[in-house]
Formats: structure tokens, sequence, C-alpha cells
């Protein structure tokens, strides 16, 4: 399919505290869009302050779909994700609207623009092995042992992040190939999830010290505005472990570990803001992998003339 015939969809990414939430608003504001998150913490309920979900005013003026969308006990794939968003956006289509796709979960933006490598299927023994081995020596020993086998792999994925370390071992083992390998042996022969032509806007700001300090100043409104409480009250869900793949994102981590006891909160934020970094380290790995990107600094003054420069050519 042609792109003259494709459905557009605009795919607004860029690293934590980049400004895309505002950005999106914005556009939102001036054009007949409809707004799709794509962050794999926003789809949780209950999980408001650390994720900086938009604040109910906001989602009245500017719906978002796909967020509070699973309870935190729930998981939520790339998959399903694909799926939902493909269905949403066909939808804001029909209705004459054009989907505005916003977040920095790079790994849906690449499932439904690329779609899904079909993957070794999950092997309990070996998995056994790997948490067994985890228990051990740790999780970032595991990273390690990870990027011996496979760096382009473990450049993508955090040294704490043990789904996905664990996955891209497992398939390793199983295959003995890389993870990166069938991805990318996949992505020459597969097509999107849909008949849609992306337009991908990559927020990339500069200098790198703004962003950090963003990143802080994020964080401390978040602690401000209650997110330890937050936390707390999700601990009492009887349902839900540190395990559990909500609990997994950034700062709720740590979190959770401080109100367990394992270190204080100083320890815990200086954590949070450590791997909240490194969490935008790795979105701006992958978005300087990504094709076909129109590259913005929200840093500069005129950011939304150049986006809109961008999207005025749909």
């Amino acid at each position: 399919m042609s792109e003259q015939s494709a459905l557009p969809a605009i795919c607004l990414m860029g690293p934590t505290a980049s400004g895309k939430t505002e950005l999106a608003l914005q556009l939102a504001g001036t054009i007949p869009a409809e707004i799709i998150s794509v962050d794999s913490a926003l789809v949780y309920r209950g999980m408001d302050i650390g994720t900086a979900k938009p604040d109910a005013n906001t989602l009245r003026r500017y719906p978002h779909h796909l967020l509070d969308i699973r309870d935190p006990e729930q998981s939520y794939s790339a998959g399903e994700f694909v799926r939902d968003a493909t269905a949403e956006i066909a939808r804001i289509c029909a209705s004459g609207r054009l989907p505005l796709l916003v977040g920095g979960t790079m790994m849906y933006f690449r499932a439904l623009t690329r779609g899904i490598a079909q993957l070794p299927p999950a092997d309990p023994s070996v998995r056994a092995l790997i948490d067994a081995e985890a228990a051990a020596s740790s999780w970032p020993a595991m990273h390690r042992k990870l990027a011996l086998a496979d760096p382009a792999a473990a450049e993508r994925i955090g040294i704490n992040d043990s789904q996905r370390i664990q996955r891209a071992l497992e398939v390793y083992l199983i295959s003995g190939r890389p993870l990166s390998d069938w991805q990318a042996d996949a992505s020459g022969n597969r097509r999107p999830a849909a008949p849609l032509h992306f337009v991908k806007l990559g927020l990339i700001p500069e200098p790198r010290a703004e962003l950090h300090r963003r990143i802080q100043e994020r964080l401390r409104q978040m602690l401000d505005s209650g997110f330890v409480e937050e936390v707390r009250s999700l601990r009492r869900r009887h349902r839900l472990t540190r395990r559990s793949p909500s609990m997994r994102a950034v700062g709720y981590r740590q979190i959770w570990s401080y109100l367990e006891g394992q270190y204080g909160l100083d320890e815990a934020v200086d954590r949070a803001l450590a791997a909240t970094r490194q969490l935008a380290k790795r979105q701006l790995t992958w978005l300087r992998s990504e094709p076909d990107l129109n590259v913005v600094n929200p840093l500069e003054p005129q950011v939304f003339a150049t986006i809109q420069s961008v999207v005025g050519k749909l």
C-alpha cells in the first residue's frame, strides 16, 4: 500500500521529562487530533504520581486513549499494545481525525511501526535456571552476561530490568542466537501491523544537562505530591509484588524497596534518579536508531513551530 493510500499517524517520541505531554497538548489544540498514550506504565490504574499522568482537568479537555486500562496486578505486552493502538488508530482515522501517538516506550513504537518478531517460545526450565543464577549473583550481573552474548540488546535493556534480561538470555540459551539477531532478521520482511503511514517526531534534548535537571526536578515534584504514599497504597494490594511488571517501573521499584526497609529514603531517591537518567539514555539510543525520524530539540524556543511544519505536510 502506498503512503498516499495509507492512514497517517503522528508519533511524538522522546525520553522521559523531555516535554512530550506539553507539546502533544499544544498540537492537539491546533489540529484535529486524538492522543494515544505509548507508555507501559500509564496503562495502569492507580499509578498516577510516579508516571506523571495528566491530571483530570487535562484529560477532560484532551482525552488520552490507552490510559488506565489495566490494574497494577495485571501484565500488558507489546502485542496487546499493537492490537489496542491499531484499533484506536482505525477508529480515529474513520472519524476524520489524526491519531497522535505520544510516549517514551520505544519498544511499543517499534512493535507498532515494524511489527513483532516471532521469537522462540518461553521455556520454564531455562527461565528457572536464569532466575536461580540471578538470585545467586544479581540482575546487574546477569545484564553483564547478556552484554557478552548480545551487546545490542544489553544496550537497550536496563541493568535491573529482570523481565527483559531474562527473556533476552532465554532466547539466546534456547536458540544459540542473540535476541537482536532475531529482531533484525524479522524486521527485513515484516510489514507494519496496519496499513499506516507513520510521521515520526523524535525529541532529542540538547544540552543533555538540561534534561538531567528536568528529570531531577520532576522527581522532586513527584515526591512532594505524595509519590511515597502512592506506592505505600499500592503495596497494600495483596496480589501485587515487587516482581509485578507494573512495579518494575522506574521510581516505583526504588520506592518499593525503601518501604521494604532495604535502604533509606534518600538512597531510594538517589537510586530512582540514577535509574531515570539511565532510562533516558536508553530511550535516546533507541531514537537515534529509528529510521525516517524528524529530529526536534524540545529545548529550542521555536520547537512547536518546527513540529507544526512537519505535521503541516500531512
